[in-house]
């Protein structure tokens, strides 16, 4: 890596202190750990059922150590997930240029901060390159060491204050744009998986996805992310424990156990990538016997997007 320092880490907590302990130690088993500087989003509690939580959560982070510095940000009051995450990165980027943004339930590879750094520095100025994304899906295929795919993605990633300036919250100007230039099938990953859906669930208020709105933001305007080949990233939260999501194991992977080799690839989409993962998406879709047994309730519900 460059002599550049280390990008701020924005963490995102709320009532999961098990969850948010493994994800801090595994943070700390980060090479880089000691120079990067930690920014803990606490949330305040929707009522006083949550506060016992809520304080003790605040109670361990205002304990948690071996970084350059750690500030913890203690709402007042609950702004809820994705509230939560649009204040956070925007306060960081705009302090930084940079951010490397993880949610409470979210596992480290050793070697995340590395590659999210290299990754950030050396794609910097590349302006159709909107972010750095850490986890990858379980597909049945093998993948590049890292490529690029449209869009942007929300389980462990990182982008810089020109990136984040393209994020647009109303989800019926995205979802109307994605109508009127028929792109609703290519965002949905060539029908793989109805995100459009997410966004007209954003307009009727049935969710608060953040991350399906940045996904759609950074997709129209032809950005690209990368991904590694292997994840530095595991997700734990997808026990009923978070806001968005169900059970599964589906989305289980193990980690990385290598460096990823972060070198300049063509900033152009990777139309192999992007087939293994719309194929990982369509094996997510519940049987027909399955949607009799589970009823309403899809298998799918508990996708990336919270």
């Amino acid at each position: 890596m460059n002599s550049a320092k280390p990008a701020p880490v924005a963490l995102f907590a709320y009532d999961r202190l098990s969850h948010l302990r493994q994800t801090v130690e595994a943070l700390r088993r980060n090479d880089l750990t000691a120079g990067t500087q930690l920014r803990v989003f606490c949330d305040g509690p929707k009522d006083s059922g949550d506060a016992a939580k809520v304080a003790q959560v605040r109670e361990y982070v205002s304990r948690i150590d071996g970084f350059k510095s750690v500030r913890v940000v203690q709402r007042e009051r609950n702004f809820g997930l994705a509230q939560s995450i649009i204040a956070g990165v925007t306060e960081v980027v705009e302090d930084f240029g940079k951010v490397i943004v993880l949610e409470d339930d979210l596992v480290t590879s050793p070697f995340f901060l590395t590659y999210m750094n290299e990754a950030l520095n050396l794609y910097e100025a590349a302006e159709r390159v909107v972010s750095i994304h850490g986890y990858i899906y379980p597909v049945r295929g093998r993948l590049p060491e890292t490529f690029f795919l449209r869009g942007a993605d929300c389980w462990g990633w990182a982008t810089w204050n020109r990136g984040w300036r393209i994020f647009e919250s109303d989800a019926e100007r995205l979802l109307g744009e994605l109508r009127r230039n028929r792109l609703e099938y290519a965002f949905d990953f060539e029908g793989a998986y109805s995100y459009t859906k997410m966004l007209r669930d954003c307009i009727a208020g049935e969710n608060d996805s953040w991350a399906v709105r940045w996904y759609a933001s950074a997709f129209l305007r032809q950005k690209l992310t990368l991904y590694p080949g292997r994840s530095l990233i595991r997700n734990i939260g997808l026990d009923y424990s978070g806001t968005h999501s169900g059970k599964t194991d589906k989305f289980d992977v193990v980690l990385s156990v290598e460096p990823i080799r972060v070198t300049r690839i063509p900033i152009e989409e990777d139309e192999s990538a992007l087939r293994l993962v719309g194929g990982f998406l369509r094996s997510l879709r519940p049987t027909l016997t399955q949607r009799f047994i589970h009823g309403v309730r899809s298998l799918t519900e508990p996708l990336r997007m919270k």
